[in-house]
């Protein structure tokens, strides 16, 4: 697999290895645990640090903002160019998938009472329409700003030590990404696995952003705030293949969130919930790029 892809296998190996990035992190109040790493013939084993703290589970409000403004700080700047971190990240992810889109035009599935009674009215045509420019989508991210991004930041992979700092684990994936990618993912994966109620997303995400922005100009940057809500905003495209995932498993007698039994009704809600903020989001970007 070459080291570019998305999915390469050393590239948590290469991350604990660079000083540069850990001392960058630790500017910006983002933590890289410590590692010994064991290599062999065709693998390597890492030993990661016992990071003690709250884990990112049971974040407050203040919490998630604390990582948002930390993520401006290191990614004000360009980071130094490796041959390890992945390109495309989005778009070969998010394509990646099996995904069975022909149940976005199942009205037997649409009409399973988990989706018909917990959904919100309108979903349907409005997750049509982010399928649809599915393509457009990922171009306009594609376009946007670029920086080193982690590309799987959310709540289980953050644990704020004792003295504030923001332990950020689950390197495979960290490459060139979109400034603000890293949001897109963060806000409303908190809410799809139930660590944050959707009732709260827009707080979230209006807090997040904000403290992302501060952290961007305390690191420096000057660049344009729109071009990174953009970017935000679109990035939800990523996420296409949940709902059409959810389709297929309305029928089934139980249901977990994050590898955690969870009651079926308040995961559809939530998620339908969440499902609908982030179509609003890509498509409110797809229309402020076109007026």
């Amino acid at each position: 697999m070459e080291p570019r892809h998305w999915n390469y296998w050393r590239r948590e190996v290469e991350v604990y290895r660079d000083g540069g990035l850990r001392e960058r992190l630790r500017e910006a109040g983002l933590w890289l645990p410590e590692a010994e790493i064991d290599e062999y013939d065709g693998g390597a084993v890492l030993w990661l640090e016992d990071v003690v703290g709250t884990p990112g589970t049971g974040f407050s409000l203040g919490d998630h903002g604390a990582v948002a403004r930390a993520c401006g700080r290191w990614q004000a700047r360009p980071s130094e160019a490796v041959g390890w971190t992945s390109v495309g990240f989005l778009r070969d992810y998010s394509t990646s998938r099996v995904v069975p889109w022909g149940l976005l035009d199942d009205d037997d599935a649409w009409g399973r009472p988990l989706v018909a009674e917990h959904w919100p009215e309108g979903l349907r045509e409005k997750w049509g329409q982010l399928v649809a420019e599915r393509n457009s989508l990922l171009t306009l991210v594609e376009g946007l700003p670029r920086r080193r991004c982690h590309l799987d930041l959310w709540v289980s992979n953050l644990i704020r030590r004792p003295g504030g700092e923001i332990a950020l684990l689950d390197w495979a994936f960290t490459g060139d990404g979109a400034l603000g990618e890293d949001l897109g993912n963060h806000i409303p994966d908190a809410v799809f696995d139930l660590f944050w109620p959707a009732e709260r997303i827009q707080e979230l995400a209006e807090t997040c952003i904000d403290e992302y922005l501060d952290g961007l100009r305390e690191g420096g940057w000057s660049g344009a705030a729109d071009q990174v809500r953009l970017a935000v905003m679109a990035s939800g495209v990523k996420y296409a293949w949940l709902l059409p995932a959810l389709l297929g498993q309305a029928g089934d007698a139980a249901h977990r969130a994050y590898h955690q039994q969870a009651d079926s009704r308040q995961l559809f809600q939530q998620r339908g919930l969440a499902l609908e903020f982030v179509a609003d989001w890509c498509l409110e970007a797809l229309s402020s790029v076109r007026r």
